[in-house]
């Protein structure tokens, strides 16, 4: 393969401008990361000290393989929403080594409203449940939760991705032979008394590990009983009366070993290594953040981009003369073959049809996919209509939604439009989705919508005999269909709705995405059977 030739001056003042923006929004992820991390209320960690419980960090990192990689997963679920102090949506979540297996840790925070279950709390749940079920990954559930957040029961429990959902999941994957290990450090309560119970081993903390379908302010209510939580559903109880658990830990970091322990002696997989010996790129990664536009109307060669996230910025571009609105080729990220597909503009009939090819291909080769959007949708105007746009962006949908193999996805830029959907967004089943911090996701952009509006509106005065909107009636308009498109649109509200896995700071995303290929090797593909529907021709 050739290496990308890079036309990026560093010295520019284009450069640094860009290299400016890109460091403003990452300093801001990182101040928001941080307060998810590490902003909770002095009384509620006064009182999970009093009880001698270890931080939701301290039990992560007592249970992970020391100095292994790390990756978080919605660490900015729920910013902003419920009372703006739902950290996460008050579950930690990611993926680390423990006992040398590659391992989705899901732990409740206590110290965010006793980890009580918020409706996004759930929805973060069942995406974990979904990764480790895509790519065939042992779960352990850190469990410490008074159960659903009562004022939003609603939303929690009866639909059909509620609460419920999780339980069913688990009788899934116990089908599918993925080991699930739940350590209960806290209350397990009402329904989630289930996710031990489902459970291949548990590890239940004395004194103040409990599980119970009822606690004791509902027994009283039901029966007049008196009990404590720990007569009710304590350690002694669940170890040695009703069989419920497994192990008895004496305190959090004992809980911890015996989680090691468990883990140590599963049996290992060893997925396939990378195709080749990684190489790093022939450009600091670090340079994509001056290359990267302050603005998402100003354009870039997304081939920058690839020479500082491919192996020594190589690649076998297919169709490099055709299409040219869309980049696809062939290459390594850390020693894993990958075919990338790249947005160089809007897409047309020329760019959907290759990469349809491309796709075909890569799914009868095994190459998983990864995709880069920066994307304002499928070309429109009536010689593109008669030339089949529509029909030639389904084949490209079509090939995304029905091709077998991993799909990677990180939204670069813009992601609007059907455009969203032929470059592999949430709905079409990537196994990992990020977004980069200047991200915009929506239907169109705000201009184009508050342009839409605007002529809507005119034609619609017209009809009923009145003038144009003026100036001043044009600005009213406009001004809070911009305002809602932006904030709407960020990163920030993406990812805090968990439509995205994360926001990650550009020069990370090739490290990123070698953990993701390592991940995805061991299930290379979809359950579904190779092959596709009819494209419409």
């Amino acid at each position: 393969m050739s290496p990308i030739e890079s036309r990026i001056d560093p010295a520019s003042a284009e450069f640094k401008a860009n290299y400016s923006a890109m460091e403003a929004l990452v300093v801001d992820l990182r101040h928001e990361l941080q307060r998810a991390r590490e902003e909770r209320a002095d009384k509620a960690r006064a009182r999970a000290a009093g009880l001698g419980k270890l931080s939701v960090q301290q039990r992560i990192d007592f249970v992970l393989d020391p100095n292994t990689p790390w990756l978080d997963l919605a660490p900015l679920a729920a910013r902003g929403l419920y009372d703006g102090t739902i950290h996460g949506a008050g579950i930690r979540a990611g993926i680390g080594v423990v006992s040398g297996h590659e391992v989705l840790v899901v732990a409740n925070d206590p110290t965010i409203k006793g980890g009580a279950l918020f409706p996004l709390g759930v929805k973060k749940f069942l995406r974990c449940q979904t990764i480790a079920m895509e790519n065939r990954l042992p779960i352990l559930m850190l469990v410490d939760s008074g159960g659903a957040f009562l004022p939003l029961q609603s939303e929690v429990f009866p639909d059909h991705d509620g609460f419920g959902r999780v339980f069913c999941n688990q009788a899934r994957m116990s089908k599918m032979n993925i080991p699930q290990v739940t350590a209960v450090m806290g209350h397990c309560t009402a329904g989630g008394a289930y996710l031990p119970a489902m459970s291949d081993h548990v590890v239940q903390v004395r004194s103040t590990g409990a599980i119970f379908l009822g606690g004791p302010p509902l027994v009283r209510a039901a029966t007049g009983e008196e009990v404590t939580a720990d007569e009710l559903g304590g350690a002694e109880v669940h170890c040695r009366e009703s069989g419920v658990s497994d192990y008895m830990a004496q305190d959090d970091a004992h809980a911890c070993e015996v989680i090691r322990d468990i883990f140590a002696l599963l049996p290992r997989e060893r997925p396939p290594g990378p195709a080749r010996d990684p190489r790093p790129p022939l450009f600091d990664p670090a340079e994509l953040w001056g290359i990267i536009p302050a603005r998402l109307s100003t354009p870039r060669d997304v081939r920058e981009l690839l020479a500082r996230i491919l192996d020594a910025s190589e690649m076998l571009e297919f169709k490099a003369l055709y299409g040219s609105t869309l980049v696809t080729g062939f290459g390594h990220i850390h020693g894993y073959e990958v075919g990338v597909i790249g947005n160089n503009g809007v897409l047309v009939s020329e760019s959907a049809r290759k990469a349809t090819q491309f796709i075909q291909l890569c799914d009868r080769q095994g190459i998983p996919l990864v995709f880069l959007q920066n994307v304002s949708g499928y070309m429109v105007g009536r010689d593109y209509e008669r030339a089949g746009i529509i029909k030639d962006g389904q084949k490209m949908v079509n090939a995304v939604a029905t091709s077998t193999v991993a799909k990677l996805t990180v939204v670069v830029g813009a992601s609007f439009g059907a455009g969203n959907y032929g470059m592999c967004g949430r709905a079409y089943d990537p196994r990992f989705l990020w977004m980069w911090p200047n991200a915009q996701i929506g239907v169109m952009g705000g201009e184009q919508a508050a342009q839409v509006l605007a002529t809507v509106k005119n034609e619609q005065r017209a009809r009923e005999g009145h003038a144009p909107l003026d100036a001043a009636e044009l600005e009213a308009l406009r001004r809070p269909i911009l305002e809602s498109t932006a904030r709407e649109g960020s990163a920030y509200h993406s990812t805090s709705h968990l439509w995205d896995d994360g926001i990650l700071d550009p020069a990370d995303t090739r490290d990123v995405l070698g953990l993701a290929l390592a991940l995805v090797q061991r299930s290379p593909r979809s359950d579904h059977g190779q092959g596709y529907g009819t494209f419409r021709m």
